[in-house]
């Protein structure tokens, strides 16, 4: 099931009359209700930056608009409610070549929040898994440390205490 396709005449060909392709309006796939029915669903986004409370901006940097949101809440939203269901979000600890973490204190301002905190499972960067479900502020604040970029995890701890999240 998906709302859209983009790619070769070859894959066209394929999902062309194929019963195990359904093409759907976005209104009804991205629809949290109708995801959140899937038993086991696990949803995958991305995201520009997160802080350490857990919010998610996956779609503006500086406070300027880079992307839209896509399905990135609806999909969230409805792994976290259905039956067994986890939402990971996916990302490279920084950006610009290592100069920028993209695990942040608060959010750049003038980010908007994406995915907000209190529906966030799992962020997985390459240096392992935070798991923020049912966790504390300070919880949640120390496992994205552990996941952040080693060069940024003593600055990520300071800033933590100056916004007296310990």
């Amino acid at each position: 099931m998906a709302a859209f396709c983009w790619g070769t005449q070859e894959l066209y060909d394929y999902i062309n009359d194929n019963p195990m392709i359904e093409l759907l309006p976005v209104r009804y796939v991205n629809d949290p209700f109708n995801i959140a029915q899937n038993e086991n669903m696990v949803s995958v986004n991305t995201a520009l930056e997160i802080d350490l409370t857990g919010q998610v901006c996956s779609e503006t940097l500086k406070g300027k608009q880079y992307s839209g949101t896509g399905g990135a809440w609806d999909f969230a939203y409805g792994a976290y409610h259905a039956e067994g269901g986890r939402g990971i979000i996916a990302l490279q600890s920084t950006a610009k070549s290592g100069s920028i973490s993209r695990i942040v204190p608060q959010l750049t301002a003038g980010n908007v929040v994406s995915i907000p905190r209190n529906i966030v499972d799992i962020v997985v960067t390459e240096y392992g898994i935070a798991h923020l479900r049912g966790k504390s502020v300070r919880q949640r604040a120390e496992e994205l440390i552990a996941v952040a970029h080693p060069d940024f995890r003593a600055e990520l701890r300071r800033q933590a205490n100056e916004l007296e999240i310990w």
